[in-house]
């Protein structure tokens, strides 16, 4: 299958997957209208799916580094539409929460599997790496206009039609897999030199990572209402800026992996940050109409490291490239997003001003963290990293390896492991 239909249909795939992370946060005001629910209790909802999503992740990618799940695409598009889907049927509290945490878990499995899936697929494409994470960007963008359509009408019984973009990602990405197992199984033969950890690059990238969390997840939350309260602001204005943080972020995705094309990542997502600090500083003191240019900007510079840092996390983490994809997105940005109640509680004791200040030091850390960072080799990318990291254990321990755990040299790759490693692709 050509390289460009497989990244569009993962992407469309991605998008239908995101829909229902948006969609939890869009059903809260139909639970409060029809239930009667507490403003703690819809909060509670919304934490039991970006929360428990975010922090499972990680397992599930760890889980992938050791066998290949290539179905967890279908079966997490699934489960991750069918909550979402039953969450709207049962006026009972408790089973809403267990639904809708049903939906999170689906959400959080097809992640880190989705991620190795499409760097196979993009073979090495930073570009097309960028139309995938396009993909969940626009999905989660569109879940509030989706539920709004559906549930609006006719109200929460009518929530079992959110199942439908689900069944439509599941069924688009099994060409995908059926083409990737091909090409895996002809690459079956290969030799493949078994790849390093590089941890402590890792690390300050996933502190990078959640530092950019912080930011995003802080405007996300409160620009609209800061917009709105400053001199000539208006609900209007605060709806405006909070359409252009998110329209930013679909350019910048794509436009980062463009740019990845031509440079290296690592000074892409440095200049991208090093921008991102006078940007968010504009959000906070430019006054008039000026301040939805920093929007943009902000948006932009934030997102165009977004696919890249999934990438550099897999590289950082050859040998564990399921683990560096649920970390990257899932951990790193659950952790960020705590920071929000954090800044709530400033603004109500000061001024939100004084509360979004903070933030422009954020993307000036990650801009810190990023100048230390390395800008690793990309692995090849028929290789099987699960296969790799088989072969690499297997070479720890063999006599010639070297003191330090490493192998001596170049070990051909047993057609067996990879064809066994493969069999679900």
């Amino acid at each position: 299958m050509p390289r460009n239909r497989s990244i569009i249909l993962l992407a469309v795939g991605h998008a239908c997957v995101d829909v229902y992370q948006g969609a939890v946060a869009s059903l809260v005001p139909f639970f409060v209208a029809e239930r009667a629910y507490s403003y703690a209790a819809v909060s509670g909802i919304v934490l039991a799916a970006s929360l428990l999503s975010s922090v499972v992740q990680p397992v599930f990618g760890a889980l992938t580094d050791r066998w290949a799940m290539p179905w967890l695409l279908p079966a997490g598009t699934i489960l991750g539409g069918v909550g979402i889907a039953l969450s709207g049927l049962s006026g009972s509290y408790a089973m809403t929460l267990a639904f809708v945490a049903v939906s999170g878990i689906g959400v959080a499995a097809y992640h880190p599997e989705s991620a190795r899936v499409a760097r196979l697929a993009s073979e090495g494409s930073h570009s097309a790496m960028g139309w995938f994470s396009l993909g969940g960007t626009l999905g989660f963008a569109t879940a509030p206009l989706l539920v709004t359509a559906v549930v609006a009408t006719g109200g929460l019984r009518l929530s079992p039609l959110l199942v439908v973009p689900a069944l439509a990602g599941s069924v688009l990405c099994l060409p995908v897999l059926r083409a990737l197992r091909k090409t895996a199984d002809a690459a079956s033969g290969k030799a493949v030199v078994p790849a390093t950890d590089d941890v402590a690059s890792f690390v300050r990238l996933s502190l990078a990572v959640v530092c950019r969390s912080v930011v995003f997840v802080g405007l996300s939350t409160f620009i609209s209402l800061y917009i709105e309260q400053r001199p000539g602001g208006s609900r209007t204005a605060g709806t405006a800026a909070l359409f252009v943080l998110y329209c930013g972020g679909a350019v910048g995705s794509v436009l980062g992996g463009s740019l990845a094309d031509r440079w290296d990542r690592v000074t892409v997502a440095r200049w991208s940050y090093l921008v991102s600090i006078p940007a968010v500083a504009g959000i906070v003191f430019v006054p008039g109409p000026a301040v939805f240019v920093c929007v943009a900007l902000t948006s932009a510079g934030l997102y165009v490291p977004f696919s890249l840092q999934v990438t550099l996390g897999q590289d950082y983490l050859p040998t564990r490239v399921g683990t560096a994809g649920g970390i990257t997105l899932g951990l790193t940005v659950s952790i960020g997003g705590l920071a929000s109640p954090l800044i709530g509680t400033v603004a109500d004791a000061t001024s939100l001003r004084t509360a979004l200040t903070p933030l422009i030091l954020m993307p000036a850390l990650s801009w810190l963290l990023f100048r230390t960072l390395p800008e690793p080799g990309a692995p090849s990318p028929t290789a099987s990293p699960t296969a790799t990291a088989r072969q690499t254990a297997e070479a720890r321990s063999e006599p010639g390896g070297t003191p330090d755990g490493e192998p001596a040299g170049e070990v051909g790759l047993d057609p067996q492991v990879v064809a066994e490693d493969r069999s679900d692709l």
